[in-house]
This record gives structure tokens, C-alpha cells and sequence, in this order.
């Protein structure tokens, strides 16, 4: 399950989820283009329809796509830093809020994985604790609950596309 919550200062989100891959695998669903459109997006909400990545520091990156009431948007930013598969770090300018421009910082650290069975705890594989930290919300509190839900569902939608292989035409609401 995903958490979310939001500084005291009202200026970032913290958001985790563990999911049961490597993070090298993690890695690749966010920074590649083609893997984030088949997971980033939800039936009955919006849907990622094209995308881009130039995955250097300085690179551009962008997603954009259509909401359940066709409305077009766009996610846009530049990658500050990029360490495989540890850390990504870009900025984020929605076309919902286009004067706001914030910081997204993925963090990926290996983390064990366990299930519970007949004969106790048992460890499946080394999996990835995904921390992502929000910035650049001060002044602006409606925007950061927004989007402190909407890392929660994002980050189920990743956990469910690299566990289970589900994408957006395939998966249930979350």
C-alpha cells in the first residue's frame, strides 16, 4: 500500500510504496517513456497517450494525455539528476497549474521482500523501497492535496504494473 502525507510547511509531499522488483526494474518503468503510458493512467480517470524522456541531466522530459471528460493535459519538466537506478530527480510543470513549477525526487533503495506462509514469514526476492519527495508547494495547499492522492494512486498503479504486468487497459480501478 502507498502512503502520501504532507510536510507541516505545506511545501512537500512524501510518498512510499515497496514493490516486489529490483530496482533496476523500477528504474525502467519510470524513466522509459513507452512503459510509463501503459501504466500511468486509470480507466474512468485520465490516460498517459504519449510521452517522452531524454534521460541525461538537462534532458527534457514530458507526458501528456486525455481525462475521462476529454480534457487534454501535459506534465513537463528537466532531469537534474539522474543516477541509475538509484535516483531521478526532474521538475514538474502541469498545464493544470502552469505557473507552479516543483521538484520530483525518486528515490529507489533495495529492500527485502517477504510473504507470509503456512510456516511463517518466508523471503521471496530483494524488492525496491520507492520514496518520492514533491517540492515547491508553499502557497499553494489545494494543489499539494491534490497531489499528495494522486502520488498514492500512481504509485499502486507502478506497484501493480511491475508486480502483476497490469496497464491501464488491463487493471481494475485502484
Amino acid at each position: 500500500m502507498a502512503t502520501a502525507s504532507i510536510t507541516p510547511d505545506e511545501n512537500t509531499i512524501v510518498a512510499e510504496i515497496v514493490i516486489a522488483a529490483p530496482a533496476e526494474r523500477v528504474f525502467q518503468a519510470i524513466a522509459d517513456p513507452d512503459q510509463r503510458r501503459q501504466w500511468w493512467g486509470q480507466r474512468g480517470l485520465y490516460r498517459t497517450t504519449e510521452a517522452h524522456s531524454d534521460l541525461r541531466p538537462g534532458g527534457k522530459w514530458w507526458s501528456a494525455g486525455v481525462s475521462a471528460d476529454g480534457v487534454h493535459f501535459r506534465v513537463e519538466g528537466e532531469y537534474r539528476e539522474v543516477v541509475p537506478p538509484r535516483l531521478l530527480v526532474h521538475t514538474w510543470v502541469a498545464s493544470w497549474a502552469p505557473s507552479l513549477e516543483t521538484v520530483v525526487r525518486w528515490e529507489l533503495e533495495p529492500h527485502e521482500v517477504h510473504s507470509l506462509e503456512p510456516g511463517g514469514p518466508q523471503k521471496l526476492n530483494t524488492g525496491t523501497l520507492v520514496r518520492i519527495r514533491h517540492q515547491g508547494f508553499a502557497g499553494n495547499a489545494q494543489i499539494a492535496l491534490d497531489h499528495e492522492s494522486g502520488w498514492r494512486r500512481v504509485l499502486a498503479w507502478m506497484r501493480r504494473f511491475l508486480e502483476a504486468g497490469e496497464t491501464v487497459d488491463t487493471r481494475q480501478s485502484v
